[in-house]
């Protein structure tokens, strides 16, 4: 059975390694293979991680089953002042997915912004990811805009917004 439950600071090492097991399968069609090694190094080292969750209060879950994780999600309550909630980062292993635990993890985080009062979850995701966009669409997410951010090296992450409110 898929649990869904917080991450610790330690259990930060298991959103890492799940980084980079799913990375490569999942954007080795649409990034170079510097790209994607870039950014694994600079949103996944285990001192940004530590960061993201102490400073910029992201926070991590954890979809388990038994003592396997099997993908996790990071969120921030009220991102810059939206009066929402972000997913920053949601991924699950290759070779779990399609057993609904992104859903799982999703329908979680919907619960806690409920929870918290607001009605809306947006996030990022790059528009060549086909697959993923088909699952947010289908389950409620609707595009809201495009945007190209510069992440530095002279890269950029080309992503749509998508957003569900409930």
């Amino acid at each position: 059975m898929i649990e869904i439950h917080p991450a610790s600071e330690n259990q930060l090492v298991e959103v890492q390694k799940i980084a980079y097991a799913t990375w490569p399968n999942t954007f080795s069609n649409i990034l170079t293979p510097v790209q994607i090694e870039y950014m694994l190094d600079q949103m996944y080292d285990l001192q940004e991680l530590k960061s993201q969750m102490k400073i910029r209060k992201h926070n991590f879950l954890l979809a388990r089953e038994g003592e396997e994780t099997l993908g996790f999600c990071s969120y921030e309550l009220n991102c810059e002042g939206s009066n929402s909630v972000k997913i920053h980062k949601i991924y699950i292993l290759p070779n779990t997915q399609g057993k609904g635990i992104g859903k799982k993890l999703l329908n979680e985080v919907k619960k806690i912004a409920d929870q918290n009062g607001f009605k809306s979850i947006y996030l990022n995701v790059n528009r060549f990811n086909k697959q993923a966009i088909e699952f947010y669409l289908y389950i409620g997410f609707k595009e809201i805009k495009k945007e190209v951010i510069d992440i530095g090296n002279g890269f950029v992450m080309d992503d749509l917004v998508l957003e569900l409110t409930f």
